[in-house]
Order: structure tokens, then C-alpha cells, then sequence
């Protein structure tokens, strides 16, 4: 049985008093809360303050970072490493995201790199892959999926790619209120999944987690989750306000 994952990418916002606040929220929120598993990636200015606060409520909600380098030290300037994002409490790491890729043009090497840096030290990747708007009506999401994926786990063990996260985020679905249907979701999940145990075996393929990412809402969530693939979701900005992230991780959309 697969654990549901809806994690939070905060991305450039909320600086450290912010980010308490939403968190101290968010907590309150999710007393008793039971199901699925929180995530929030706050920037990296407020991990620290965010790892305090949930060790010091207790709390269930997991940590994760939006990025990291993949050398373990270096002169590499902005960079942080793996294990300093350890030394934070960090469990999650996002990589591969499409504003990565886009914007700061990240490779397919490059992100594997990140991944295999990450695994070995003890912090799940969230690997994400996702197509664009031109990709999909020339047909070509499954082959440029297909390659972010083989790619992003190439020389990765089974072993080690079964307690992984990939996350399906579409590009043309990203901030533009545009969402995949459920069904378009599953779709392209169910052919990760395919994948995944063709590159790494069947039991790999039945115990990674795949979310879907793409203006996820309170009111779109109950649908996604109900389809046999799809594990979670990777929320934008309605991971930013706790009330809506709240009924998000609930699957709860009144």
C-alpha cells in the first residue's frame, strides 16, 4: 500500500517569518489528520526556522527542500549540497522541475546526478518530469516523459528507485489555472508506472509514489486521487495559503 503524498513547493516565497506562520497554521490544521502525508518545501532561507518549529510541535508534517547541487563541497557559490540539507532535518528534495529545467536550464544528466547525490544521502528525491503545451498537441508526451524518466533514473538500483517520488507536472498545467483532467492524468501516470517496472522491476513500480502537479486545488483533488495510479500531488500556490493546503492533503474540496 502506497502512502499518499501532497507536497507543498513554495518556490520563492514566504521568508522565515512567513513561513512559521503558515506552518504553525498548517499544524493546527491537521491535528488528528490521518491518510495522507504532508510535505512543505519552504526556500532555502527558511529551512532551518521550519525544521525547529516542526520538531518542537511535534509535528507530522515532513520537510523538504526545492533544489540541491550534487557535490558533497566544493567552490561552487549558492550551491548547497545534500548533506547540509540532512543536517536541516530535510527528508524530501524536489528536482528536475520544470522552472528548473526551463529557466535555469538543468539537463537530464544534471538531474540525474541530483538524484543519485540525494539517495546517497538518505534524502528522497521527488524527480519531476512533465511535458509542453506544444509536446502534447504534437503528440509527443510520451516520448518526452519516457526520456525524463529513463534518464533521470539511469544507474539507479531498484532498490533505491522503489522508495523514490516522481512527480507527472505538466508544463501547460503549471500556474496557468489550465489542469489535466483526471483521466489525461492517469494516463500518463499508469505509463510512468509501466515504465518504472520496466526500467526497475515490477515490485519498484508498485511501491513508488508518482503525484500529479498542475493547479492543484481543494476542489480537483478528490477526483485525481481516486484514480488507481496516482498517489499525491505536487501543490504551487495553494500550497502557500494553509486553509486550502489543509483540505488539499484532507482530499477535501467544501
Amino acid at each position: 500500500m502506497r502512502t499518499p503524498l501532497i507536497a507543498g513547493n513554495w518556490k520563492m516565497f514566504k521568508g522565515r517569518t512567513e513561513a512559521v506562520s503558515l506552518v504553525e497554521s498548517l499544524s493546527e490544521l491537521l491535528e488528528g489528520a490521518s491518510g495522507a502525508e504532508a510535505l512543505v518545501c519552504p526556500p532555502f532561507t527558511a529551512l532551518g526556522s521550519v525544521s525547529d518549529l516542526l520538531l518542537k510541535l511535534r509535528s507530522k508534517i515532513s520537510l523538504g527542500a526545492q533544489n540541491v547541487y550534487f557535490e558533497k563541497e566544493g567552490a561552487f557559490t549558492g550551491e548547497i549540497s545534500p548533506s547540509m540539507l540532512k543536517e536541516m532535518g530535510t527528508k524530501y528534495c524536489i528536482i528536475g522541475h520544470s522552472e528548473r529545467r526551463q529557466i535555469f536550464g538543468e539537463t537530464d544528466e544534471m538531474v540525474n546526478k541530483k538524484t543519485k547525490a540525494l539517495l546517497e544521502n538518505g534524502i528522497t528525491p521527488i524527480l519531476c518530469v512533465g511535458e509542453t503545451q506544444g509536446e502534447r498537441k504534437t503528440d509527443l508526451t510520451e516520448i518526452i516523459i519516457s526520456g525524463q524518466v529513463r534518464k533521470g533514473l539511469e544507474g539507479i538500483d531498484s532498490a533505491k528507485i522503489k522508495g523514490m517520488v516522481i512527480a507527472y507536472e505538466p508544463i501547460w498545467a503549471i500556474g496557468t489555472g489550465l489542469t489535466a483532467t483526471s483521466d489525461q492524468a492517469q494516463e500518463v501516470i499508469g505509463m510512468i508506472r509501466s515504465l518504472v517496472a520496466e526500467i526497475a522491476g515490477e515490485e519498484a513500480a508498485n511501491l513508488v509514489r508518482i503525484l500529479y502537479g498542475g493547479s492543484v486545488k481543494p476542489d480537483n483533488i478528490a477526483e485525481l486521487m481516486s484514480k488507481a495510479d496516482i498517489d499525491g500531488a505536487l501543490v504551487g500556490g495553494a500550497s502557500l495559503v494553509a486553509e486550502s493546503f489543509a483540505k488539499i492533503v484532507r482530499f477535501d474540496g467544501a
